[in-house]
């Protein structure tokens, strides 16, 4: 492992620390090429001598927090903690993996190969690099919201003596689920929201068929450059799996369309909402690898995109003019033909579609050593969480060596962002219990 480079200054009673390592892109070839990993470590006043913990945000492809105020999670963690904020590799100030930087490495296969490097078995190797370089042989303490949680149960399953509590919220991935088992229940939590969300704005739906009708024959482009179709304008149900996605997405749905020379046109402000939405350009990496993350030893094969054509409500060519049947947004699935619409995501769609038809993708998860033993794993389990299956949480639960599952309804997939200080209260306590 290359040394350790730590910057520093000061932030509202508070020492943040920035570090920078060299890790191998390919673990199993450590004299090979290396990429850089960037984490920033914030340390409350008098609490220099507290253990480390790690926050592993969500994603794939998400660069970690950056905190505009010290407050929710962050603060509650800060009582008991220092606390590190990994930009997990290809995000943020580590190594960047994008359209630029990843066409760079020459045709689809190349980059297919090197985005091979990019998924969880990844990022907990290097994890433990930075956790050498940081405290030595001691362990340390987790905390992963949603992918992160994927994230930890890697870690468990190859280094658990290297962790001293885990904490989980919306984010106990299936040992053993196929992406096709993961979507078809994730489809079957999109409808079920789709239901809610139309019987709460009804007039929600009438626009949304609107706009479909609308956006099929005439053109419309968000503020990236690329047109907006129906089918794209569907995956704003992303939105319905948050906290407060229904309010959200309603304002957005609320008033689509304006009259210019009596013509029925879509709004500029529409179309920068829903570009904010459905833009990767910030996380291109989400898209490219999110069926990958549940790779093991099979091809996903694009199974979202295979899966709509048969589920009620969620097929791509549906007429949204026929209201004798459901037209329904779709959830975070990611389609083939969207690496191909979306600018940020276009240069990468030959590589995704080879990362989508790779076969030997190897195991993420060991169940023999979940189940031996390991240190205590408090976990928030979303009864309605819409992206990781309430069902397939609670039989990972069941198999790991010390779990501690917290079952509620009070939040979606996304309380810590709104609720955080009094979901991690109750996480630490149950570790600690």
């Amino acid at each position: 492992m290359s040394g350790l480079e730590t910057t520093r200054h000061r932030r509202d009673g508070h020492s943040v620390l920035e570090h920078r390592i060299s890790v191998p892109l390919d673990h199993a070839a450590p004299a090979g090429e290396r990429i850089g990993l960037f984490a920033r470590e914030i340390v409350r006043d008098g609490g220099e001598d507290r253990p480390r913990l790690l926050y592993l945000q969500g994603g794939p492809g998400g660069r970690a927090d950056r905190p505009a105020r010290l407050t929710g999670w962050l603060d509650r963690a800060l009582r008991d903690y220092r606390v590190v904020l990994m930009d997990q590799r290809g995000t943020g100030l580590s190594t960047p993996a994008d359209a630029l930087t990843v066409t760079a490495r020459g045709d689809a296969a190349a980059q297919a190969a090197y985005l091979a490097h990019f998924r969880a078995d990844a990022i907990v190797d290097d994890a433990e690099l930075l956790r050498e370089a940081l405290v030595g042989d001691a362990p340390w303490s987790l905390l992963g919201q949603s992918f992160g949680g994927f994230v930890i149960i890697r870690y468990l399953s190859v280094a658990p003596g290297s962790v001293r509590e885990a904490l989980v919220t919306g984010g106990l991935p299936s040992l053993s689920a196929s992406a096709e088992d993961v979507y078809r229940r994730t489809y079957a939590a999109t409808a079920r929201l789709n239901r809610r969300y139309f019987a709460r704005y009804a007039d929600d739906e009438k626009n949304l068929r609107l706009l479909a009708r609308h956006l099929a024959d005439t053109e419309e482009h968000l503020p990236t450059g690329e047109r907006l179709s129906p089918r794209r304008l569907r995956q704003i149900g992303i939105r319905l799996g948050a906290d407060l996605g229904f309010d959200a997405l309603h304002h957005v749905l609320e008033a689509p369309f304006v009259q210019v020379a009596g013509t029925r046109r879509v709004s500029r402000a529409f179309l920068a909402d829903v570009g904010a939405v459905l833009s990767h350009a910030t996380n291109p990496l989400y898209a490219v690898l999110h069926e990958a993350i549940y790779a093991q030893g099979a091809a996903t094969r694009w199974a979202a995109h295979r899966l709509r054509e048969q589920l009620d409500g969620f097929a791509e060519d549906a007429d949204p003019t026929d209201t004798s049947t459901p037209y329904f947004l779709t959830g975070e699935h990611v389609y083939p033909w969207q690496l191909r619409e979306d600018p940020a995501l276009s240069p990468l769609a030959d590589a995704a579609d080879l990362l989508a038809a790779k076969e030997d993708f190897p195991p993420l998860y060991d169940a023999e050593t979940l189940a031996a033993h390991g240190p205590p794993v408090a976990a928030a389990v979303y009864v309605d969480d819409m992206f990781v299956p309430f069902d397939l949480s609670t039989a990972t639960a069941e198999a790991l060596h010390d779990v501690r599952p917290w079952v509620t309804n009070d939040y979606a997939h996304d309380g810590i962002r709104t609720d955080g200080s009094r979901i991690l209260d109750k996480l630490v306590a149950l570790a600690r219990r």
